[in-house]
């Protein structure tokens, strides 16, 4: 590992209790300065919903985020196959509201 590699590293602490979330349904809305994300669970055969978990970042963090997850699933879809979609909505509710099942 380079020096410059090793300065990079990030020192990452949990805090004790911190649950895992679950989420099927995701809210995304933006601003001109940053890009909420809300989580929520979608109860199945009910049209009922509840908040699981709301994260705000800045655009720049949600390019970077979005960077990730391409890479991430090419090296999943690398292992374990094509992810396929049966359905993949997007519904959008607004001008800047899309909601992700």
């Amino acid at each position: 590992m380079t020096e410059q590699a090793k300065s990079t590293q990030l020192s990452v602490k949990i805090p004790e209790g911190l649950e895992p979330v679950y989420s099927n349904l995701i809210s995304i809305r933006h601003s001109d300065d940053e890009v909420t994300l809300t989580f929520l669970h979608k109860i199945p055969e009910t049209n009922m919903a509840v908040g699981r978990a709301i994260v705000a970042i800045t655009p720049q963090h949600a390019k970077r985020l979005l960077n990730a997850l391409k890479v991430n699933i090419q090296r999943y879809e690398s292992v374990y196959g094509e992810i396929k979609l049966p359905e993949a909505p997007v519904m959008p509710k607004e001008d800047n509201n899309v909601e992700v099942a």
